[in-house]
């Protein structure tokens, strides 16, 4: 890590625990390690991470009571991205908030989640009730196919920096219509990440967020503190502080950051 670096509070803003106590759903055949709130304690502990959102992946399904339990040892400085049925009651959202989740996702690329036909339903009533923003793990190439949806919801982000320098424009003009995009999962994505934050920050400098992505599940390598050494170089000073925790704990509307 960049000694820079380490002197920055850091909002996590993509990470996955993987506790073997709560129901897990194999994916294509992967079944993921175990990556328990005790060891993301220990691999974050020389980063400066003071919070994050824990966000729920294809291997966990609808299951809340991983992130429930993930939440609750974790802290207030951290938050659940969930996946919910489009059949979820409003009740279950709002208990959900009140436990510190705070977005619902869209897997697109490994499913698990509500699909893109319930998006704009889905998207807006989670919204209406509790606040929550929209996540969506999506190939940017696709982008043109729901563009028009998400730039019309009222609060969306993409993550892995869109996953493929081919769908880079696309990814632009949401991030000009205030999309936000997150810097995370730099061991999977087919792109230059350095290229794509100084294109989004260049954009609009609060769109970008930062996150480990750890364990890296399935990624061909995991997060390295280097990648986070990466972010500061190509941000500078001048928009460290929101990328790397400004922008994402108002986002993720932490007390006193909303």
């Amino acid at each position: 890590m960049n000694e820079h670096t380490t002197q920055h509070p850091v909002f996590d803003a993509h990470l996955h625990i993987i506790d073997p106590r709560f129901p897990l759903i194999p994916n294509d055949g992967y079944l993921p390690p175990a990556f328990t709130v005790d060891q993301y304690r220990e691999r974050v502990g020389g980063l400066c991470v003071r919070g994050g959102a824990v966000v729920s992946g294809s291997f966990q399904g609808l299951d809340q009571s991983y992130l429930l339990d993930a939440l609750s040892r974790l802290g207030p400085a951290y938050v659940g991205v969930t996946q919910v049925p489009a059949t979820v009651t409003d009740e279950e959202i709002t208990d959900l908030d009140a436990a510190g989740v705070r977005a619902v996702r869209f897997n697109v690329r490994r499913g698990g989640s509500a699909s893109l036909d319930e998006l704009d339903r889905l998207a807006r009533r989670v919204h209406d009730v509790a606040g929550w923003h929209s996540e969506l793990y999506i190939d940017a190439r696709t982008l043109p196919d729901v563009a028009s949806n998400l730039a019309a919801l009222p609060a969306v982000s993409v993550d892995h920096l869109g996953l493929h320098r081919d769908g880079l424009p696309h990814l632009l003009r949401l991030v000009e219509q205030g999309v936000k995009v997150k810097a995370t999962g730099f061991g999977r994505v087919d792109l230059d990440p350095a290229d794509v934050m100084t294109a989004i920050v260049k954009t609009d400098p609060a769109a970008l967020m930062v996150g480990t992505d750890l364990p890296s599940t399935r990624a061909r390598r995991p997060f390295s503190d280097e990648d986070f050494t990466l972010v500061a170089e190509t941000v500078g000073g001048e928009h460290l502080d929101a990328v790397l925790w400004g922008n994402a704990a108002a986002f993720y509307r932490l007390p006193g950051n909303s």
